[in-house]
């Protein structure tokens, strides 16, 4: 009888140990992950970045029709020029405001008393969530395409294009970003796992490589893939209207804008916008940021799905 009393006072300290150790592992793990934010995300990005160029130089799906050093001169200035600004104006701010919100108890997730794991997963996939609406949005709002489309006058696609935004878009990106994540109550953990994931993903499914046909078909139904995303980036406009998911599929199948190929096939498609197609303002940093101030774009709207031949 002793050492069944013994045995049943011991058992329930036993589980209270382990729950405390895992729970301060799991603090130490978000601590870590939060005063390190700025080198994960830095090591992530170099290492992806590698990683696709040596993948489109040794497995390309289309011809490229300029050369890569014309357009990477432009596109990484670029985002070297958004870096600067974002540092300069708002350093570590994504990661700053998920620091703030949680420490005062602010957003929805605090209400719901989830466990730190299924808080973390939530985030990340409310985020996503966010971001494909925001992207149909910078194609729904005329003032907002005029931004958008310095991303979308890519005369080629690859790696350096999933990064290529013009800094207005940028700025204004990082906002919506940060009324999310004060609106959700995200933690530190998921804002650095989600930065990382996007980043990634956008230099992935950016990127001008070959994956086998059973492969992307898998894929796509876990994330948006390089093949899925390539119709987004056709001239043609009721193409250019759909997969607007950066990281998760689920949301263009969900909403109704899923396309799985274009017209006119992955190698003959032309990429880009029909009213900019000179290397000099497409490639050009000068130019790329003049592109939001050039013309009109009152005409283009999300509801034109529909396609007919060119007039």
């Amino acid at each position: 009888m002793q050492c069944f009393c013994n045995d049943a006072i011991a058992a329930p300290a036993y589980h209270r140990d382990a729950s405390a150790l895992r729970m301060t592992l799991a603090l130490i793990l978000a601590a870590f992950i939060a005063g390190h934010a700025i080198a994960i995300r830095l090591g992530s990005f170099l290492g992806i970045f590698a990683l696709m160029a040596l993948w489109e130089a040794l497995s390309p799906r289309r011809h490229r029709s300029m050369t890569r050093r014309a357009r990477w001169t432009g596109n990484l200035g670029l985002v070297i020029m958004n870096s600067l600004l974002l540092r300069l104006i708002l350093p570590a701010a994504a990661v700053g405001a998920a620091a703030f919100a949680t420490a005062h108890g602010w957003g929805l997730l605090a209400l719901a008393h989830l466990s730190a794991g299924a808080t973390v997963v939530i985030a990340v996939v409310a985020l996503d969530l966010t971001i494909y609406f925001q992207h149909v949005m910078l194609h729904a709002v005329p003032i907002l395409w005029r931004l958008h489309r310095v991303h979308h006058a890519d005369l080629d696609l690859d790696v350096t294009t999933g990064l290529r935004f013009h800094p207005f878009e940028i700025l204004l990106s990082l906002l919506i970003k940060l009324a999310a994540i004060v609106l959700l109550g995200a933690p530190v953990v998921s804002v650095v796992i989600f930065e990382v994931l996007l980043n990634a993903t956008s230099m992935f499914n950016h990127g001008n490589v070959r994956l086998p046909a059973a492969a992307d078909r898998l894929l796509r139904w876990l994330i948006v893939t390089p093949d899925m995303h390539r119709v987004h980036h056709s001239i043609e406009e009721d193409e250019t209207n759909s997969n607007f998911g950066f990281n998760l599929p689920w949301w263009d199948r969900l909403f109704g804008t899923y396309r799985p190929q274009p017209r006119a096939g992955h190698e003959a498609m032309t990429l880009g916008i029909r009213t900019f197609r000179r290397p000099r303002v497409c490639a050009w940093l000068p130019g790329m940021l003049a592109i939001p101030f050039i013309g009109g774009a009152a005409g283009y709207t999300i509801n034109r799905r529909s396609w007919g031949p060119p007039a």
